[in-house]
């Protein structure tokens, strides 16, 4: 008897070790998948506004702020208080400019790496509430093929950051449930997510207090878990202390109010939309997974008393309520519920790869990834009649790539065979992986005019430090990363005013302003991209 316990003991101990084995090895490949995708031709194209320009600025001006002006706990933008988020990730964007020089690379690379990190992270949550190691797998895998993830990810900004925070807290309150060290891993994330992007932590935070009331709410009184919140809102107390202390009322009512509150009941900077306008955004940009969102949802619901389908249905339905009630829309503020999305779906592809006796698929799959092939298959054939270009081509070789996918993946499916899911998925990551290496990705930066041209003849023509007023209505942080000078849009009488009262005054105007403002002693200094660079002749010019 005590030697088959024994035996018993050693097996068990065997499978645990094997288990861990195979947990370790889907992270490491995950994690190389990520990097890869996330990380080539980081640094080809140019910053984009808005935040790019913004968080990439706020980091040059740490790096290069004088020996103990305490610029990186105050930190400027344009030389004045930068009052709209804690600085955390300019800190290590500062950080990876002292390393590696102050361009695109550099500024992507962290939130990158955070981004990258987030999707061995989803597949640890999913090993967390599944029973299945395939609902895992496919839930990092349909997270790390999801277009808006990748996009965002890989821009200077700070959402990447901050999901990859939030996973790590949403996987420290599951694992908190079995051991309450864990409770501190909840509190530091926390406070990396206020320290990230502020007020946002208090919606994160709200999402896993309401899956703990419903799941396990004996956490919610644990001395621990408050204990481990208390440590984390430590340095975040210090930094908003120190904020106000510094500004008083100023960074109360920019930093706090302006900033951050106002987004709730009103439309920052003429940002407005719908309240569906995030259901839409999902729509646009989750194919192929949203084909099988619908029956990943019908599942969650008819097994909402089990964990996993009570984190996803809370996840998705406190945030995505809560940023559709909100008086701002941008793109970007949904990137916290593709997490949710990619376990409610991976569930579903779970039950289908542990399905042994499914002899065909629904229709509406097999539909879906048909007319996805061929909407793929009539973009590439209309690049390849376009003129020949290099961009021509590698959109022509993107769409081919999908229709290929799309359709050896339908017609697996119509014949009932599991590997669709693995071709899909392939398929999706080299799709993917051609449109990064393309020069497509930032798609934002063909909506105006290219500002490194522009910059350049700021750089050469004006001082260092000079404040250049400019005729475009429309602020382009991009322009002042590039050119390091503070470009100030202005009305036609604010640069009239400015001509006539400084001695040696400099403008950006376009070939209309130049003809309306018909300003006298007029020197051009440089042109570029239908912007002319002015100046007053004489002056030792």
């Amino acid at each position: 008897m005590q030697e088959g316990s024994f035996t018993w003991g050693r097996l068990e101990k065997q499978d645990r070790s094997l288990d861990k084995w195979i947990d370790w090895t889907w992270i490491i490949v995950l994690l190389v998948a990520a990097v890869l995708l996330f990380t080539i031709n980081l640094g080809q194209l140019p910053l984009r506004d808005w935040d790019e320009g913004t968080v990439a600025q706020v980091a040059k001006e740490i790096l290069h702020a004088p020996a103990g002006s305490m610029t990186w706990l105050y930190p400027t933008l344009g030389g004045e208080p930068y009052h709209n988020k804690p600085p955390l990730m300019h800190l290590l964007i500062a950080l990876t400019y002292s390393l590696g020089g102050v361009n695109e690379w550099t500024a992507r690379l962290p939130g990158s790496i955070l981004t990258a990190i987030s999707v061995p992270l989803l597949y640890c949550v999913g090993r967390e509430i599944f029973r299945q190691r395939f609902c895992a797998v496919y839930s990092a895998l349909v997270y790390l093929t999801m277009l808006p993830v990748v996009r965002h990810g890989r821009l200077a900004m700070l959402d990447g950051a901050v999901i990859c925070f939030f996973i790590l807290m949403i996987l420290c309150v599951l694992r908190s449930r079995r051991d309450l060290r864990y409770c501190l891993g909840v509190g530091i994330a926390f406070g990396l997510i206020c320290l990230t992007k502020g007020m946002l932590g208090i919606l994160l935070a709200a999402v896993a207090v309401a899956f703990l009331f419903w799941d396990t709410p004996r956490l919610l009184t644990s001395g621990y878990m408050w204990m481990g919140m208390f440590i984390g809102l430590v340095p975040v107390a210090f930094w908003y202390l120190a904020q106000w202390w510094e500004y008083g009322r100023t960074f109360t009512n920019v930093g706090m109010v302006s900033q951050s509150l106002d987004r709730i009941w009103s439309s920052v900077e003429n940002h407005s939309g719908p309240p569906w306008y995030y259901v839409l955004e999902i729509l646009k940009y989750t194919w192929p997974w949203l084909i099988f969102l619908p029956s990943s949802l019908q599942l969650a619901k008819e097994n909402q008393n089990l964990s996993w389908a009570k984190l996803v249905l809370v996840w998705m339905g406190v945030y995505l309520v809560a940023i559709s009630l909100m008086g701002t829309k941008l793109p970007w503020y949904v990137f916290p519920v593709y997490p949710s999305l990619a376990l409610v779906i991976g569930a579903k592809l779970g039950e289908v790869e542990d399905t042994r006796l499914l002899l065909s698929y629904p229709r509406f799959w097999v539909g879906s990834l048909t007319f996805l092939a061929l909407v793929a298959t009539g973009g590439s054939i209309y690049f390849s009649f376009v003129p020949t270009a290099k961009s021509d081509l590698q959109l022509q070789l993107i769409f081919a790539a999908v229709a290929m996918t799309m359709a050896l993946a339908a017609i697996l499916a119509e014949r009932g065979d599991r590997q669709f899911l693995r071709v899909l998925f392939w398929g999706s990551y080299v799709s993917l992986l051609l449109f990064m290496k393309s020069n497509y990705w930032v798609w934002e930066l063909a909506e105006r005019y290219p500002v490194q041209p522009v910059a350049t003849i700021i750089q050469k023509g004006t001082p260092s430090a000079t404040k250049i007023y400019t005729s475009s209505l429309e602020h382009r942080p991009s322009l002042i990363f590039y050119s390091d000078r503070n470009i100030i849009p202005a009305s036609f009488k604010q640069l009239q005013d400015h001509w006539h009262n400084h001695k040696q005054p400099y403008l950006l105007l376009d070939n209309s302003a130049v003809h309306a403002l018909q300003l006298d002693s007029l020197k051009v200094i440089g042109q570029a991209e239908g912007w002319k660079l002015v100046t007053k002749a004489g002056n030792g010019e």
